[in-house]
């Protein structure tokens, strides 16, 4: 955890992973993060594999917060929930709108309970259009966003991309978005300040950053961008496995080509334009793919390191365990104090220059804080036995 954002009170209200890995990035930043869930719990919990009631996906979105288990749906739930919202910097939901209002969380109705809010909302589709009212999730967006079709247009087939992109990249865009919301308000924004991420949006803006091309200066021109496009931009065949190799300026490919034994097309009059390479990328990526077939993976590998031409060795995930770089900076390390269960973590990879990390605190049981922050919200000992008796809250065991 890196305190930078030490006294900043987040209330996250969501689900699965967009929403939960916001929070996770603000609590690793330092905010004290208090997620509510419903009283059963959020369904990433039950994901598998499991162990003690948490989920490996739930354990590595959740860390470093505190957990509040409320039922919304009753009347008492949602009393306690708009106190909470009136002690909170930030509030950050990734709920439909409709739904959203019916908890009483819209933005004009978490305003009317604290002036100086900062409020984000992570939705499917931005709402001055006329997709606003549509469920999303990540498969969708990335079919509606033009991201499954990139297969296709690169010669194969529409497929998903096999991670929850379109949800992480919406949860980035959302931390930078609350972030200088509250930069803005300490230095004297007046007022609530309302933060929309639509994740279509999102993820077209994500993906067209290279590939709108040709249709940045013309309503005609071509889209996709041609180096990333090409259908022998891959890793790459050797010997006896699989490399990536990624020669990009004029004495990177010279060498790769000349180390290769194609002198000829070093040769080429439109070889030292880079305008020129680009028009032919296909042929050089066809040519790399011929010469990688000669030697093994160890031998290029060796042979571009000391080209320094941009190179690596084809991972698996399985590999990602036991990598040397990784373990060096203890990329997996648990702290002291963890359940035992857990046997690897995934880190906050930022790191800030004379800022003391403080320790990562667990991802919490459900209902763990329920009491203490009901208590912080001012409600007696005896009104929380009796949201708990009720069936409204919930705590931990």
């Amino acid at each position: 955890m890196i305190p930078l954002l030490a006294g900043v009170r987040v209330l996250e209200l969501s689900a699965v992973v967009l929403g939960p890995y916001v929070g996770q990035i603000l609590a690793d930043l330092g905010a004290e993060v208090v997620r509510v869930e419903p009283v059963d719990g959020d369904i990433a919990r039950a994901a598998q594999p499991q162990s003690r009631g948490m989920s490996a996906l739930y354990v590595n979105n959740n860390r470093n917060k505190r957990s509040v288990a409320l039922d919304l749906k009753a009347a008492a739930g949602k009393a306690a929930l708009a106190r909470l919202v009136g002690r909170s910097d930030v509030l950050f939901h990734n709920m439909r709108v409709a739904a959203a209002a019916r908890l009483g969380v819209d933005f004009p109705s978490a305003a009317a309970l604290n002036p100086r809010l900062v409020y984000c909302a992570a939705i499917g589709y931005g709402q001055g259009g006329r997709y606003r009212d549509r469920p999303a999730f990540d498969d969708v967006i990335q079919a509606a966003s033009g991201l499954a079709d990139l297969g296709r247009a690169a010669g194969g087939e529409p497929r998903y991309i096999p991670t929850i992109l379109a949800d992480k990249i919406t949860a980035l865009h959302a931390v930078y978005g609350m972030i200088a919301a509250l930069f803005a308000r300490e230095r004297g924004r007046e007022g609530p300040i309302e933060v929309e991420v639509p994740m279509l949006e999102t993820v077209a803006a994500f993906l067209l950053n290279e590939h709108l091309s040709g249709a940045t200066f013309g309503r005609d021109g071509a889209l996709g961008y041609g180096r990333v496009m090409s259908r022998d931009r891959r890793p790459y065949r050797t010997r006896d496995g699989w490399i990536a190799v990624l020669p990009y300026t004029t004495e990177q490919w010279r060498s790769f080509l000349l180390e290769g034994g194609r002198a000829d097309m070093v040769a080429e009059p439109w070889f030292a334009d880079p305008v020129g390479r680009a028009s032919r990328v296909d042929l050089m990526y066809a040519a790399m793919a011929e010469i990688l077939l000669e030697r093994t993976s160890a031998e290029w590998l060796a042979a571009l390191e000391r080209l320094d031409v941009p190179c690596s060795h084809v991972a698996r995930l399985e590999d990602l365990l036991e990598d040397p770089h990784l373990a060096d900076v203890g990329f997996f390390d648990v702290p002291e104090g963890w359940p035992s269960d857990i046997v690897r973590m995934l880190p906050q990879p930022v790191r800030v220059a004379g800022v003391e990390p403080a320790p990562d605190l667990p991802p919490p049981p459900l209902g763990a804080d329920t009491r203490a922050v009901l208590s912080e919200c001012g409600y007696a000992p005896d009104e929380i036995d009796a949201l708990v008796a009720a069936g409204v809250a919930r705590e931990a065991g």
